[in-house]
């Protein structure tokens, strides 16, 4: 009898399991996979693509401004201009000086922004070392967003205005809707301007070069102090020299002068 039920026991527990282990398999089913690479993203990869989506165009303007020294002056200029043929960039400025100790040239250029790593790589070649070599970017995609929106909402309430004024009918209600007009066509063209000037940085980029060529050292590094006293010397015998020359220019005065001297002593003596 005890035989018995522990068998019976035995078969419901069997059959519970397969219930249980089948209610599980169709569970399993029914829940749906989750891609893998969803839920491998990380934070930093979300927010990067949230801000492609935000952004999708970046409007960066790219400056640079660089100075060094160089053996060669015409090659140097020449290697630049070399580059803003290859790039097709604007010489925007170009000019030349000299000073004691050295000759320099300074030159601006705007260069097509996609070009502005390539064009600063080609004109680092062969320089040793930058007395100034300074790299910025400035991000103004979202002043580029807000003028450009900015703009089309003032347009939008230009129109309006342009409807009003077709349906006014006093001449104070026509005047004061054109006033209204004016102001905000002045708005317009001003963001318009603010515009056009980010799309110019934007799309071209802003490189400042100077290089010079030493020409020479500090007078006092090299001349000596016997050469000093020589100078002085040679210094006096012109100052000297032109002491005598003016005297020639005026000796008719002198002998004047010498000839009063002398009859206005001899009067003195006859008196005496």
């Amino acid at each position: 009898m005890k035989n018995l039920l522990f068998g019976l026991l035995t078969l419901l527990a069997l059959s519970s399991c397969r219930e249980s282990a089948k209610q599980a398999e169709v569970l399993e089913m029914s829940i749906p996979e989750q891609p893998v690479a969803a839920s491998m993203t990380s934070p930093d990869d979300a927010a990067h693509a949230s801000k492609e989506l935000a952004y999708p165009d970046q409007k960066i303007i790219k400056n640079a401004t660089l100075r060094f020294e160089t053996g060669d002056l015409t090659a140097t200029a020449e290697a630049v201009m070399k580059g803003v043929r290859t790039y097709k960039a604007q010489v925007q400025s170009d000019s030349e000086g000299n000073n004691n100790y050295s000759l320099n040239r300074t030159m601006i250029v705007r260069i097509p922004a996609q070009h502005f790593e390539a064009f600063i790589n080609d004109i680092s070649r062969g320089v040793k070392y930058f007395d100034t070599k300074e790299i910025s970017s400035e991000d103004v995609t979202e002043q580029y967003i807000d003028t450009e929106a900015r703009i089309k909402a003032k347009k939008v309430l230009e129109a309006r205005y342009l409807e009003l004024i077709s349906k006014a009918k006093k001449v104070s209600e026509v005047l004061e809707i054109e006033k209204e007009l004016s102001a905000i066509r002045e708005e317009i063209e001003a963001k318009e301007g603010q515009l056009r000037y980010m799309k110019n940085r934007v799309a071209l980029s802003t490189v400042h070069i100077e290089f010079y060529k030493t020409t020479e050292t500090a007078p006092d590094a090299t001349v000596s102090y016997g050469t000093k006293m020589w100078n002085a010397i040679k210094s006096g015998f012109n100052g000297l020299s032109s002491f005598f020359i003016g005297v020639l220019y005026v000796w008719p005065f002198i002998l004047i002068f010498v000839i009063a001297f002398i009859i206005i002593r001899k009067k003195l003596k006859k008196r005496k």
